[in-house]
């Protein structure tokens, strides 16, 4: 047994965890590392309760109130509402059987919602009640599909003039970029081996904490980040080796994630979530092992604690409140971490 598994397996038949820290206990363990350390607040919501209609808790999004609203992929309910105390408001929308990316855009008082649907291959913009406005199918135009099953989106951006990215993270690995008119204006990524091309890009967010914005982009299959200018040429890559990132979420000076398993995508319920400095540096990993860095190169991370089993997205509230939804981990609803002081 190597010294790898014989932590993993011993944390987490130390923790009790049966699906996770539920049963850690009366002392609050720690979360976390360095300056993002987190606590589990029990107070906030049964995540082992379920609802009617939750099937996989997909994304999640802050609405104009401070409520957080999940997607999920079950069309008794698409979207459930709930108060920053934990109450459940509403649930609602039957139209998304494969509803999988969630995005906010728009002002205050002209809000809207963004649903990538991977069952029904199309890309939906809905009112925050989750009326359909418009939608988008597979890009003919683009020329590089060939049919509609090939376009599987699993997320979205919106730039604040109105212009949209869509990640094709279960399709054919390409950004496709509209106008704020809603026309295709540019395609890039796809598959194949060079830095410029993806393997599931699962998630993109628009990173504005330097002087000129650009595209983060998820690449999960090879455990990274990319960085793309606007107009989609590559930039960097962001190695993150072990970790099969989810789509990147920007607050403040720091880059959060959730990893839906740790190496290889075969090993189920092995889940945690990373944090990234301005500098784009692994600097905690709650539920995961402490990140380390040889000759400047991100060591492997890896579950030390079943906190998790499939995270799928992350959200941070103004109190910096870090809240995590799962895919695939027994209908639960999200769970809640409070900043450790």
């Amino acid at each position: 047994m190597t010294r790898r598994t014989f932590l993993i397996q011993n944390t987490i038949l130390m923790s009790a965890l049966p699906f996770a820290a539920h049963a850690f206990d009366p002392k609050k363990p720690v979360f976390g590392h360095n300056e993002k350390r987190y606590t589990w607040d029990k107070t906030w919501l049964d995540v082992n309760k379920t609802l009617p209609g939750v099937k996989d808790c997909h994304e999640m999004v802050l609405t104009e109130n401070g409520d957080i609203l999940l997607l999920t992929n079950d069309t008794r309910n698409n979207f459930i509402r709930i108060s920053r105390d934990g109450r459940i408001r509403a649930a609602y929308g039957h139209e998304f059987p494969g509803g999988h990316g969630l995005t906010a855009g728009g002002a205050k008082g002209d809000e809207f919602l963004m649903v990538t649907d991977t069952e029904t291959h199309r890309v939906a913009k809905t009112t925050l009640d989750g009326r359909i406005i418009r939608t988008w199918g597979y890009p003919a135009e683009s020329g590089k599909y060939q049919t509609e099953a090939s376009f599987i989106p699993t997320e979205t951006v919106v730039t604040p003039d109105g212009e949209l990215y869509v990640a094709d993270g279960y399709g054919e690995q390409y950004i496709l970029h509209y106008d704020s008119e809603g026309h295709l204006k540019n395609v890039f990524g796809g598959r194949g081996p060079d830095p410029e091309h993806l393997d599931n890009a699962h998630g993109i967010c628009i990173d504005t904490r330097n002087s000129l914005p650009t595209l983060i982009i998820t690449d999960r299959n090879r455990c990274c980040f990319k960085r793309f200018s606007m107009d989609g040429r590559y930039l960097e890559t962001i190695l993150l080796p072990g970790a099969n990132v989810c789509r990147p979420v920007i607050r403040g000076d720091f880059l959060y994630a959730a990893v839906l398993t740790s190496g290889n995508t075969g090993n189920t319920n092995t889940g945690f979530v990373v944090i990234l400095d301005k500098d784009n540096k692994l600097i905690s990993a709650p539920g995961g092992s402490v990140p380390a860095y040889k000759n400047g190169v991100c060591m492997e991370s890896y579950q030390t604690v079943q906190l998790f089993r499939h995270p799928h997205d992350v959200l941070i509230d103004e109190d910096e409140n870090l809240y995590v939804c799962q895919w695939n981990s027994g209908h639960v609803l999200p769970v809640k971490l409070s900043p450790y002081v």
